[in-house]
């Protein structure tokens, strides 16, 4: 049993309190574990899945493919949760440079990097919309793409252009549509997806 009885209690309440949605039984799963760590129901109605992206993000965490973070907060979100199932490795493009280079941020300078040793990788996106945008760019010039893309920046600035980008790329993805979202969603996301793919 990978969650922690409390959480079962929580997801309990959700179910009861959800109302009518869209959701297949396995968006429904990581939709709940997305409202649960943010008390907020409107996400049932914000998360956007492309067809295979849930298949093919358990198939990849079983393989033990390596999952790049824009951001420690979010790497330190999943940590328990990979090291307690698949053991993949898991790296924050922000920790990846001491120096941006000119005109970028750390966390995207540091995410062009990770995309070129880790093209396949997962990539989890909670809080910097420049490393989505910087990603969606790469994945434009090169033939083979990230596994999956989980793209749910939050903010005012550049967070709904980057989340429309990434919608038209042919690539695997689960998006918030929107303002919100976040490192707690990021989080959310992956490790739903882990317990997913360890009941499986």
């Amino acid at each position: 049993m990978l969650n922690h009885p409390i959480l079962e209690q929580s997801f309990a309440i959700i179910d009861q309190e959800i109302g009518n949605h869209n959701l297949n039984k396995l968006e429904y799963a990581i939709a709940r574990r997305v409202i649960h760590a943010t008390a907020d129901f409107d996400f049932i109605n914000l998360l956007t899945f492309s067809p295979h992206a849930i298949s093919n993000g358990i198939n990849s965490l079983q393989n033990k493919t390596p999952i790049i973070t824009d951001v420690t907060m979010v790497k330190q979100g999943i940590n328990t949760l990979v090291k307690k199932t698949f053991n993949n490795p898991v790296i924050a493009a922000v920790e990846q440079v001491a120096t941006p280079l000119p005109g970028k941020t750390r966390t995207e300078t540091g995410l062009l990097k990770c995309f070129q040793q880790y093209p396949e990788a997962i990539y989890v996106i909670g809080n910097a919309p420049t490393a989505l945008l910087a990603l969606c760019q790469e994945i434009s010039k090169v033939k083979i793409k990230p596994s999956l893309i989980i793209g749910v920046p939050v903010g005012f600035v550049s967070v709904v252009e980057s989340k429309q980008i990434l919608a038209q790329i042919d690539v695997p993805q689960i998006r918030v549509e929107g303002r919100k979202g976040g490192s707690a969603v990021a989080s959310s996301i992956l490790n739903a997806l882990l317990v997913l793919a360890w009941d499986s």
